[in-house]
């Protein structure tokens, strides 16, 4: 069996974003009261199938997520793209370097890799190994459309257009995980085709320059009919309550600590 945990599933400012009336947070269409709206900056895990656990991007909320999904560690992180609420939190690798007692390989496309090494230079130094006082990453550079071994998971990427860059897509097995888009190419979208379950990033119901909104994902869930999808990277617009209410069959809203359990 392969094991996904979304860690979280909120945008970039998350929900509730800060400010509000009263401080203590702006939730714009999402119910406060339902504790299915709270939603960090989006990542996910990827275990089981006698593997070891793949990091998928390392957002600032990385240590609260781990500590509240009860993540013991990890063996390789995979970067989707260099946007600050996917790559913020990578100096808690620190403490996970000193878990696995070894540098841990970070994937991703050279644009990523070459402003990790800009903004996080320190990773990538000799590691300080067994104290790891610094997080310690060996970077491993893939072009999309390459299948790559990843903490013992075969893992097929994929081009996303995102507007301002582009971003990787991913695929293992029957699961699939696509985040921060707003395009499929006709060569990424043909990859996509016998899912049993996909995860991908629906920002909002009205249309976004740079994010997938509902009316297009809907569309790609028609051409591609995965089993079951779920939707990520979700803005303060997407109220649980209401997406349960009103999207199809087969089409659910994630939330943060969610675990997803598919065929190996």
């Amino acid at each position: 069996m392969l094991k996904v945990t979304i860690l979280g599933c909120g945008g970039s400012g998350g929900v509730p974003q800060i400010g509000g009336e009263d401080g203590r947070g702006w939730w714009g269409a999402c119910d406060p009261a339902n504790p299915l709206n709270r939603r960090t900056r989006s990542s996910i895990l990827v275990e089981g199938a006698g593997a070891g656990r793949l990091l998928v991007d390392t957002g600032p909320d990385l240590r609260t997520q781990m500590l509240a999904c009860g993540v013991p560690g990890a063996d390789a992180i995979l970067y989707t793209h260099d946007h600050a609420d996917h790559v913020m939190g990578l100096d808690e690798i620190r403490i996970l370097n000193r878990l696995a007692g070894r540098p841990l390989e970070a994937f991703g496309m050279e644009r990523t890799l070459s402003i990790l090494r800009q903004r996080f230079d320190y990773a990538f130094l000799p590691s300080t190994a067994p104290h790891f006082f610094r997080p310690a990453v060996e970077p491993v550079r893939l072009d999309p459309g390459e299948t790559v071994e990843m903490a013992g998971h075969q893992v097929e990427t994929f081009r996303q257009d995102h507007a301002v860059m582009d971003t990787l897509g991913l695929r293992i097995g029957a699961f699939a995980y696509s985040t921060d888009l707003v395009r499929l190419p006709p060569d990424s979208l043909a990859r996509l085709h016998g899912l049993d379950t996909w995860v991908v990033g629906c920002f909002q119901r009205r249309p976004h320059k740079v994010h997938a909104n509902l009316d297009q994902v809907l569309e790609w869930v028609d051409v591609l009919k995965p089993r079951r999808t779920v939707l990520t990277h979700m803005s303060p617009d997407l109220d649980h309550g209401w997406m349960r209410a009103h999207l199809p069959p087969g089409v659910e809203p994630g939330h943060d600590g969610m675990v997803l359990d598919l065929p190996g």
